[in-house]
């Protein structure tokens, strides 16, 4: 049955207002059970049949590999039982479904102590988020432009909400999604805890949860080797949030959002030269981090002072290893500059090759260059540049080694611009056009990174609001397999106008300009790339440990289920495929 429907509808869905419900203090008195009303399902079938579903609240464990819709009854096997396994220091999640025929209030979670035989683990090590739904498209052309109406609309569950309780509804599904984080000091061995799920005039649901915990130990997110490189938007953190652009109150509500992508293994802070290097492909403008000032003299003085805070804030939490910063090749060629003499903001045309391109970035990138080595972060910091033409890189590649040779270039290539500028300390490629065998080989050899980005031409593997979760999770060991150093994601946090509740955008399917949402509240789709990556240091570390220990027959099965995870298109199997990859990891692991 197909539950999405074209959403001619949706002008009445423009006058919904946000809403909130208070639920029944539960695990405890400081947490907040307010929440917000999600929009109308627009499913075909929303009133699917509910006849056979019994009264009462129902719950079970399902896989974490499928989005279920709301509106309609789970066609599941019930499962009280689940095991879930990993290593010390490692992140595991599981999904549990509850839906009701009823109104049932004041739903909420607790877990017991996690018991074993050789100790117990904290109930704390786990934590159950209500999963919200937010409204998503479908795939349909990918890139361009896109009118509601013209693509099929569904809500899709991704939101992870940061509440203690919730009021069910009535004839509706509700995802809830588990996170385990095993303690690096836990002993090995199994692990047992209850799940107790209640509810207003409701019995008390109970479910088992089972952790095996393999004698490995996962290094820190700050040590992970994976080169991860998700831009930021500060700018829409402020909008959102609605507090003045680089306050305190707008560094402090970035912080917890910021902090979930260091725990995720970020390597680079995402920075900008001059005015937004995109030309406002996103809802919120990115704003200035360096203003330029042109002198009643002709000279140029430049102010580094939000440009400097922003770093030191991402480097403070863990984001240290790169700077990029975009772009010496803006979108549209436009740069500004405040004229002294009038207080004007004047915008110049400085197309690559022209008197002006040379007039404005010459005297900035000498004094940019400058800077960096003063604060010692020269050595660090490269100049980006995203997808743009070979005419344009050529003279931007050109005016950087003639006036600040020490500054490092990146860029996302979609022209295999690459082969030219070998040296270059930080190219992607698109997952559709990978690098060529050798060059990929050259460029690992001499330690520069190459990584693989995906955007709204790559329909797998992609983290669109419609994407399958596991998708997500092939992204960690797609890299494995291509042999790169990681992947770059266009969006971290470029947030939508309701981001909430509508994650579809005026350009591109649904859910590709961020993966995270407002109040770093998380989602399926960034839990789940985190487990790709965490595969990805597991990987790494069990087959280097197979080849020191002259266990080749090993490291060819290892191998052999990582080829089969190298495909950027949708093949037959690919789910189960990854699934048996990330087992046979943990057999291996429990054997070394």
């Amino acid at each position: 049955m197909n539950f999405r429907i074209k959403n001619s509808f949706f002008v009445i869905v423009a006058a919904l207002l946000w809403g909130s419900v208070a639920c029944q203090q539960s695990n405890s008195s400081n947490e907040s059970c307010d929440t917000y009303t999600e929009l109308p399902d627009p499913t075909a079938d929303t009133s699917a049949d509910w006849s056979s579903v019994k009264n009462d609240l129902h719950a079970s464990f399902a896989t974490i590999d499928k989005r279920f819709s709301k509106s309609v009854s789970p066609q599941i096997e019930k499962e009280n039982k689940h095991k879930i396994e990993g290593w010390k220091g490692e992140k595991l999640s599981a999904q549990v479904l509850l839906w009701t025929t009823e109104d049932i209030e004041s739903v909420s979670f607790q877990f017991s102590e996690f018991k074993g035989q050789n100790g117990n683990l904290n109930s704390d090590i786990a934590k159950a988020r209500f999963v919200r739904y937010v409204m998503t498209d479908e795939f349909a052309g990918g890139c361009g432009h896109r009118k509601p109406e013209d693509f099929a609309a569904s809500l899709a569950p991704d939101v992870l909400d940061n509440v203690s309780c919730m009021d069910l509804e009535a004839k509706q599904v509700r995802p809830v999604w588990i996170s385990v984080t095993i303690p690096s000091d836990a002993s090995p061995g199994e692990y047992t805890s209850t799940l107790k799920i209640a509810g207003k005039d409701v019995p008390t649901q109970e479910l088992e949860l089972v952790l095996e915990v393999i004698d490995r130990e996962l290094p820190p997110p700050s040590e992970w080797t994976f080169h991860l490189d998700q831009w930021q938007h500060p700018s829409a953190v402020a909008r959102v949030d609605s507090v003045e652009l680089w306050s305190e109150e707008h560094f402090k509500a970035m912080k917890p959002v910021m902090k979930m992508l260091a725990d995720a293994g970020q390597k680079v802070i995402t920075t900008t030269l001059n005015k937004d290097p995109w030309n406002v492909q996103t809802y919120d403008p990115y704003e200035d981090m360096i203003i330029w000032i042109k002198k009643e003299d002709e000279s140029w003085e430049y102010d580094y002072t939000v440009f400097d805070k922003w770093v030191k804030f991402m480097m403070d939490l863990g984001i240290k290893k790169q700077i990029n910063a975009y772009s010496i090749v803006p979108w549209n060629n436009e740069l500004h500059y405040i004229d002294e003499a009038s207080g004007d903001t004047i915008n110049v045309e400085a197309d690559p090759g022209t008197p002006e391109f040379e007039e404005m970035w010459k005297p900035f990138l000498k004094d940019f260059s400058e800077h960096l080595d003063e604060k010692g972060w020269l050595e660090i910091t490269n100049i980006a540049m995203d997808e743009r033409d070979k005419e344009s890189m050529d003279i931007a590649f050109a005016l950087i080694e003639e006036v600040a040779p020490k500054l490092g270039v990146a860029f996302a290539d979609n022209q295999k611009t690459y082969q030219r500028y070998p040296n270059s300390a930080d190219v992607s490629v698109s997952a559709n056009d990978p690098f060529d065998e050798k060059d990929l080989e050259d460029r690992k050899s001499r330690g520069v990174i190459s990584t693989f980005y995906i955007y709204c031409g790559n329909e797998f593997p992609n983290q669109f609001t419609f994407s399958d979760p596991a998708e997500a999770t092939y992204l960690g060991w797609y890299a494995l397999a291509g042999n790169f150093d990681g992947f770059l994601r266009w969006s971290f946090n470029s947030w939508v106008k309701d981001p909430l509740l509508d994650s579809r955008f005026r350009t591109w399917p649904a859910g590709d300009t961020y993966t995270v949402y407002p109040d770093a509240r998380s989602s399926i789709r960034h839990e789940r790339t985190v487990e790709g990556i965490q595969d990805f240091e597991k990987a790494k570390i069990i087959r280097q440990q197979l080849i020191d220990q002259g266990r080749l027959e090993e490291v060819e099965t290892l191998d052999n289920a990582i080829r089969k995870l190298k495909s950027p298109k949708r093949k037959s199997g690919w789910n189960d495929d990854l699934n048996a990859a990330k087992n046979l990891l943990n057999e291996i692991s429990k054997k070394l």
